[in-house]
């Protein structure tokens, strides 16, 4: 009981109004502010009055209104790009050799003997050769088991709502038909392997325009299934070897050679070599700017044994990145034409992205929630390893085995015709999905920080005509120790690699707006549109608070109220008075001396200047069988 009236007594000191009604609170604010617009509501006249209450709720919206457009500015977290200019010795960057074939022919040759000859009839079938002189018919009979799987058909369309679909191997295709097969309404397309078991009526095409798209296309799918069987190390074999691709390396003033070069499997381009990668060692720093001090290699790319209906393009494929970076070459890479002296003149743009929540960008790659699957080769993260990563898990989940271009997931096996029947187009229908695509793109992440290589080209013919005799004789004794010419310009590639300038631009992300903008920009117009400031802002926290107490206290005085009501609606009738107490209690003392009770002893008068009892607190206990509830008569 003491607890709640110290509590209450707490309320009434902590209350700051003049009084107890939100009136009187009301108008000690309005009077007291330092707020313009209050004072003159309660000062002026009727007139005025509505004038300065109209105008004082105009701009305390307005306020309102740009307070909320501010807020939302901020909670949008911009971000503004400044570049700047810097000068420094940079790290020379990785750079990333590989041969635009993957394979030596004369090693592969064997694996793709069967597959090499149905695309050579196919291609006699599609140019049509005349009755008699077709070389397929003194061969031996061809094994159409691949062609079953995923065959090549010619598409009639010169009637378009009935084409007629014409297989190239069929052997009752009629004269006629082969007549209209390469017109200007027939396109060549490969088809799914469910054909065979569905019918034609339920298969999925993919149309070229050109016969040369479609069997370079074809090719590459059977090509996949094959070597997906082939053990890695037998593949790591059958490619380019660092000591015959690499013939002249020097860094700078320093000789180099192939050793200083670290080899990895590709799979779009097979045996790459890596120089300057930094995994074993710490990475080469540039001693100066220009041509003299880069890379100087001379490459030898054996295009004589070429997979010719592989690689239809001949080179080398580079790529500069940074150090411990998977190289991309499909997507980044650039081609290095035979024959030619190449010169890549090198800029650095480094970019820095603010990270959570200004941008969806992560450190690491650790926050991302695909799994990398380059993390098997040591290498950072990057968004081109998380979409690869992204497709190949989704290719694992959808179509029970992995694409051959990309790293496995433990457990699991590369897709080939004879295990996988249907996984071409199975990945023909994933690489085509919009869905698959966005849920990937949604998934990864760019990184925060990032270093970009611009990249000046410029070529020239090398060796020239005056001086090839003598290049070729010396770099094929340095080769392999013999006296003829076993190189020539189609085969042999220069290349320049440098540091145009040590300037290097830096691209650097910063908040457009910060919690100091967003304070002077509500202080701005709180004074502009109110003419306040933050003790105002106090003010108001204060009539608040007031309510708030004088709230709490009505609430208090209303549960007292409430629990009176309730006590005198329990006990209707009147509480006795102090002479109708004694007058009982007198009594109550004659019964008890009737029943032989000892009397009780009157009281002894008070003694001089003894105070008055205080009767208003004087409460009687009645005897059992007394009490307002009793039913006794």
């Amino acid at each position: 009981m003491n607890l709640k009236k110290y509590l209450v007594r707490a309320l009434h000191r902590l209350q700051k109004g003049p009084g107890y009604t939100y009136k009187e609170l009301l108008v000690w604010y309005c009077d007291n502010t330092n707020t313009h617009g209050p004072k003159r509501i309660i000062k002026e006249g009727p007139k005025k009055k509505f004038i300065w209450f109209f105008l004082t709720l105009l701009f305390a919206s307005l306020v309102f209104w740009q307070w909320g457009i501010l807020i939302n500015t901020y909670l949008s977290y911009n971000v503004t790009s400044s570049l700047s200019i810097g000068f420094k010795t940079m790290k020379f960057p990785a750079v990333t050799i590989c041969n635009a074939n993957p394979f030596k022919y004369s090693e592969v040759k064997p694996l793709l003997k069967e597959l090499d000859r149905l695309i050579e009839a196919a291609l006699e079938r599609i140019l049509q050769p005349t009755p008699g002189n077709s070389s397929e018919d003194m061969s031996p009979p061809l094994d159409l088991e691949l062609w079953n799987q995923i065959p090549l058909v010619l598409i009639d369309e010169h009637d378009k709502d009935n084409p007629i679909i014409l297989d190239i191997f069929e052997t009752n295709q009629t004269a006629a038909g082969n007549e209209t097969a390469l017109g200007n309404e027939t396109s060549l397309s490969a088809v799914c392997p469910q054909c065979s078991q569905q019918g034609s009526e339920n298969c999925t095409y993919r149309n070229f325009t050109s016969a040369a798209q479609a069997v370079t296309e074809w090719y590459i799918l059977q090509f996949t299934s094959i070597l997906s069987k082939v053990p890695l190390h037998d593949r790591i074999r059958m490619g380019y070897q660092a000591e015959d691709m690499i013939l002249a390396c020097l860094y700078g003033a320093e000789p180099c050679n192939y050793k200083n070069f670290t080899q990895i499997y590709h799979p779009d381009h097979g045996n790459c070599y890596i120089f300057n990668w930094g995994m074993d060692e710490e990475a080469l720093n540039s001693s100066n700017p220009g041509a003299e001090f880069g890379l100087k290699l001379i490459l030898d790319i054996s295009q004589q044994d070429y997979i010719p209906y592989l690689s239809s393009a001949a080179g080398a494929r580079l790529m500069l990145h940074q150090q411990k970076s998977f190289p991309f070459l499909k997507d980044q890479g650039i081609y290095a034409m035979a024959g030619t002296e190449t010169s890549i003149g090198v800029l650095v743009d480094e970019l820095e992205r603010m990270g959570y929540p200004y941008s969806d960008c992560t450190m690491n790659g650790s926050d991302v929630p695909v799994k990398n699957l380059y993390s098997q080769y040591n290498t950072s993260y990057s968004i081109q390893a998380c979409l690869r990563s992204c497709f190949q898990n989704h290719m694992v989940e959808i179509c029970g085995c992995g694409h051959y271009m990309f790293p496995l997931p433990e457990g699991v096996n590369y897709c080939n015709n004879e295990d996988n029947p249907g996984w071409a187009y199975c990945y023909s229908s994933l690489r085509s999905s919009i869905k698959q695509r966005q849920i990937c793109i949604e998934s990864c992440k760019e990184t925060c920080n990032d270093t970009q290589y611009k990249m000046t080209i410029s070529m020239a013919d090398w060796p020239s005509e005056a001086s090839e005799d003598w290049i070729f004789h010396i770099l094929s004794y340095e080769r392999d120790m013999s006296t003829n010419v076993t190189l020539d310009r189609n085969g042999i590639i220069k290349l320049n690699i440098y540091f145009q300038e040590y300037n290097y631009r830096t691209i650097s992300e910063s908040a457009a707006t910060t919690i100091v903008w967003l304070l002077s920009s509500l202080g701005g117009q709180f004074g502009f549109w109110m003419g306040g400031s933050v003790l105002c802002l106090i003010e108001f926290g204060e009539i608040i608070i007031d309510s708030l107490w004088i709230t709490i206290i009505n609430v208090i005085g209303w549960c007292k109220g409430l629990q009176q009501r309730r006590a005198r609606a329990r006990y209707p009738d009147a509480p006795p008075t102090v002479s109708e107490l004694v007058e009982a209690h007198t009594n109550l003392g004659f019964q008890h001396e009737a029943a032989g009770a000892v009397p009780v002893p009157e009281a002894l008068p008070p003694e001089p200047g003894t105070p008055p009892p205080n009767y208003d607190s004087l409460r009687v206990q009645p005897p059992a069988g007394l009490g307002p509830d009793s039913d006794a008569d």
